[in-house]
């Protein structure tokens, strides 16, 4: 008999949240456990392989299981191992595909990162239906990316590329980046990169502005969103500026691989026309002659909540039994 479900898991540095999905992408039974609370990654995996047998014994048992995805930061596909997380409470290389697969009795796991797992989700059950070749930007905390180009994932020799959020995009006097480099894309385009904006804004303009009466180091990117709604002028020039940047990227993206779309993804959509208008208007005003009009810009047609886990499980229809 067919195997009618897959399990998506998605690792975060603060929670780990896990369902069983139908072909339609439904979710039907979802749990969560805390990832930061587990610094012995056996510990961790006992929790998550127990959570795991609840829901899958919820949907009738691994008998129904065709497979498990999992999406997480550093993942590599290749190999099934996190490589080296930063936001991860374990280090090193840790074979995670290989310890869930265990604990469960040999189900199939696969593991990718978490933007690669983003990519298949569209391309499964969200905008990218029916494409071949597009791009999706995650724009959270960092900026992450998941290239698909003929139908295929880019990974890479070594499971790991398209790093985009990490393509220098001010090469004097870059804002440091958390890679350890200066001027990623990440740094400025990210929920925390248009904090980061706003406090440099804050510091050397006189203007006034609604931020002003927030503690500088408390202020997140919701704030300047909020700010920007009410028709703050400097919000509003802050997503300028973030749209700006995400817009000279984008079109030299569209340079390398020529994607039919450009899907957005993540907290940061939240700001909607904010943040899209002068994308699209950046965008243009730096392609290529050769590309214009060509690449629609459009947000993930997945529920936010949802989408992890998602597009972890798609990985489960594709694994080797």
């Amino acid at each position: 008999m067919e195997k009618p479900y897959v399990v998506g898991i998605d690792i975060g540095g603060t929670n780990t949240v896990f369902g069983v999905v139908d072909a339609r992408g439904t979710i039907l039974y979802t749990s969560s456990i805390k990832t930061g609370k587990y610094t012995d990654i056996n510990d961790y995996v006992a929790a998550l392989g127990d959570g795991l047998k609840n829901v899958i014994d919820q949907a009738g048992g691994p008998e129904k299981i065709k497979g498990i995805g999992i999406g997480a930061p550093n993942g590599n596909f290749f190999n099934g191992c996190i490589e080296f997380a930063p936001n991860l409470p374990w280090k090193g290389k840790i074979p995670l595909a290989e310890m869930i697969s265990d604990y469960l009795g040999g189900l199939p796991v696969a593991l990718t990162n978490d933007a690669n797992a983003a990519a298949i989700g569209e391309m499964t059950y969200g905008a990218a239906r029916g494409m071949k070749d597009f791009i999706v930007i995650t724009l959270g905390t960092g900026v992450g990316s998941g290239i698909v180009i003929g139908g295929n994932l880019v990974y890479g020799h070594d499971g790991f590329a398209g790093e985009l959020g990490h393509v220098i995009m001010r090469r004097n006097n870059g804002r440091p980046c958390g890679c350890g480099r200066q001027g990623c894309l990440e740094a400025y385009a990210s929920a925390t990169g248009v904090a980061r904006t706003a406090r440099e804004y804050l510091d050397i303009r006189k203007d006034d502005s609604l931020l002003r009466e927030l503690d500088p180091s408390e202020i997140t990117s919701k704030d300047v969103f909020d700010a920007a709604m009410k028709g703050d002028k400097l919000a509003l020039e802050i997503f300028e500026f973030t749209g700006n940047m995400l817009g000279e990227a984008f079109a030299d993206f569209v340079a390398f691989s020529s994607p039919e779309a450009i899907i957005l993804f993540g907290g940061l959509t939240k700001a909607g026309d904010l943040l899209m208008n002068p994308i699209k208007r950046s965008m243009d005003k730096n392609m290529l002659k050769v590309f214009e009009g060509k690449t629609k810009l459009l947000f993930s047609q997945l529920k936010e909540s949802d989408a992890a886990v998602l597009g972890a499980s798609a990985l489960g229809w594709e694994v080797k039994e």
